[in-house]
């Protein structure tokens, strides 16, 4: 398996006349949503009678596919006062995600069998939602030797990856390419040409020239995912472009789509959202790699992900120690959290204002990340897994720090209210987070 949690469910839960929502599956009614054993087993009309066993009061809410997210720092082994595998997994949860994948850029590096079966047994024990883990493209992100792949692969890595570092090296990456396809797993691209962002803070540009902040091209991240595509063109072999951030990647991408290229690409709650303007404030919240960009690139990442030639929601949830963060601006480390905020800050920035449809946004928190990596698909259908989540889209609330389940706060929306709310999410036919709503 390639996802890891605990036990599966017993008895049963009515979810009673919520809006269903599931636009893989064409469902869009009123109804009541039967699960036994956490199996889906009965869509029906809504009775308004309570069926036996527990129920929950769906009425006014939006029941939809639980999410999938294909890019999370668990901190597991190594710093594990920023976050842990029941940390984390708990945060996924509250944030209405099904299923999650770790990264491997741990201390020790994710890199041989046994590492990874050793988070493979913590995650079976401690996960709150199934969690799985890519394994290292090169020993110790090095960029200089490859990984024994099949032996990961044989020991249950997801895919493999290099992230927080690029491949720098093209003959390196192509050997990857063919390497990885004969795994079977793909290849999971942190894409940036070192030598054109080095000691680069954020965006390159007029606000950085106006802070005075070393700049970070666009043009770091675009030369490296042209050369990844036409590696992998070359190979004809798969590979998933992380967090996104330039217009000019976003081209890259739909003309290696056309051309047949077996690509899959992911954009983050927080370049979907915001802007390099938001970092006058200094705010090290606002500090991630790749950097917020400018207004143009963010409305190329929103028309990608609409078209669906950016298939996938990552949150590239990356904790941080409070004191690392309380630092200034220049000598914090990249990263913000983003497990428990993802679908609120989405909703309110881009569903609420009209720039995304509420049925787009839930296929690429869901779908589309199942999809690029092979796991199983969220769906609301009779004899599927319950992989649910409840959703309260008139809900507001305010992001602050004792909300959290993560054992990290760097946040880039704490003290802001947003719209819409996580009632409940079941992963794998448990309920595995529930607010007060939930009534017997």
């Amino acid at each position: 398996m390639i996802l890891h949690s605990k036990a599966d469910a017993s008895g049963s839960l009515t979810i009673r006349g919520a809006r269903v929502l599931d636009p893989g599956a064409g469902v869009d009614a009123l109804l009541d949503v039967k699960i036994e054993k956490g199996i889906i087993s009965e869509l029906a009309q809504p009775s308004g009678k309570k069926s036996a066993g527990k129920g929950v009061a769906g009425e006014g809410l939006v029941l939809a596919p639980a999410f999938v997210d294909p890019h999370v720092h668990l901190r597991t082994p190594g710093r594990e006062d920023e976050e842990t595998i029941a940390s984390g997994s708990a945060a996924a949860a509250a944030g209405g995600y099904c299923a999650i994948l770790a990264m491997p850029n741990t201390s020790p590096t994710v890199d041989n069998a046994a590492v990874l079966g050793a988070l493979i047994e913590l995650a079976q024990e401690e996960a709150k939602v199934p969690t799985g883990f890519m394994a290292a493209i090169s020993h110790g992100l090095a960029g200089e030797e490859l990984t024994e792949m099949g032996e990961l692969a044989e020991a249950g890595a997801a895919a493999f990856t290099d992230d927080g570092q690029p491949v720098r090296s093209a003959a390196l990456m192509r050997r990857a390419l063919q390497y990885a396809g004969s795994t079977g797993r793909r290849l999971a691209l942190h894409c940036e040409e070192s030598s054109l962002s080095r000691r680069g803070q954020m965006h390159e540009g007029a606000v950085s020239a106006e802070l005075g902040l070393a700049g970070y091209p666009s043009v770091a991240e675009s030369v490296a995912v042209g050369r990844d595509l036409a590696l992998a063109a070359y190979e004809d072999q798969p590979l998933h472009l992380m967090h996104l951030s330039t217009s000019e990647s976003v081209e890259l991408l739909r003309h290696a789509l056309v051309d047949g290229v077996q690509v899959s690409a992911e954009a983050t709650p927080h370049h979907l959202c915001l802007t390099d303007d938001a970092v006058r404030s200094l705010d090290a919240n606002l500090k991630m790699n790749p950097p917020l960009r400018s207004e143009l690139d963010r409305l190329a990442l929103i028309e990608a992900l609409k078209s669906g030639a950016i298939s996938c929601i990552a949150t590239d949830h990356a904790p941080h120690a409070r004191q690392e963060k309380d630092v200034p601006f220049e000598a914090a480390p990249f990263g913000v959290t983003g497990l428990e905020t993802a679908f609120a800050a989405l909703y309110t920035h881009l569903v609420a204002p009209g720039l995304l449809s509420l049925e787009t946004l839930l296929d690429r928190m869901s779908t589309g990340p199942a999809h690029a990596f092979d796991l199983p698909v969220p769906r609301i259908s009779v004899g599927e897994p319950a992989n649910l989540v409840l959703l309260d889209l008139e809900a507001s609330w305010m992001v602050r720090e004792e909300r959290f389940r993560s054992l990290s706060t760097n946040s880039w929306l704490l003290g802001q209210a947003l719209r819409g709310e996580v009632v409940l999410t079941l992963a794998a036919g448990r309920v595995v987070f529930g607010s007060e709503r939930m009534a017997a």
